[in-house]
């Protein structure tokens, strides 16, 4: 299990793995061995260096993202609010983010994926961040608002189809 991991303002990748029966913690490149002991449902042994820590773990509602999990964990040092996400999720998302549609223009798809669905006809005036059409990429459904008020005036791609990074999906003109 690899995740992201979110405290304040730093982020970490941890995972977690279990080989011949020993678990190993990987945080932030780093390996160390670990062995964890379920106590209570939301308590925990954890042995690492031949120390003993008593953790408890509560989960947080964060988010309405099911991708994005909030957590408090309390030790004998104090208590970490942090999130879990997983990390292609994470990059998917930042790349989303990173890559507004603009403009008078041709909407292409920003990754690889398949065009759920339409949620627009050509030739339909659409608002202001109304969505435009779903495409599904890394079992993500993301959905593609329109950035200005406008027309449809081209569907350049099918429902269902698979579409490389960049290909076209609709042309919308501002008003």
């Amino acid at each position: 299990m690899k995740r992201t991991l979110l405290i304040g303002n730093e982020t970490h990748e941890l995972e977690m793995y279990r080989h011949g029966g020993k678990v190993t913690m990987v945080w932030d490149g780093v390996e160390a061995p670990v062995d964890i002991v379920r106590v209570e449902p939301t308590s925990y042994s954890v042995i690492m260096d031949k120390r003993s820590i008593g953790v408890n773990i509560d989960r947080l509602h964060i988010s309405e993202d099911p991708d994005m999990h909030g957590f408090r964990g309390s030790f004998y040092a104090g208590a970490y609010e942090f999130t879990l996400q997983d990390p292609n999720k994470r990059l998917l998302a930042e790349a989303m983010a990173r890559s507004p549609q603009t403009g008078g223009s041709l909407m292409k798809a920003q990754m690889p994926g398949r065009l759920m669905k339409y949620l627009v006809r050509e030739g339909e005036d659409v608002e202001e961040g109304q969505p435009l059409f779903i495409l599904e990429a890394m079992k993500m459904e993301n959905e593609y608002r329109a950035a200005k008020m406008g027309r449809v005036t081209k569907i350049h791609a099918l429902e269902g189809a698979n579409l490389e990074i960049y290909a076209p999906i609709m042309t919308l003109e501002p008003h």
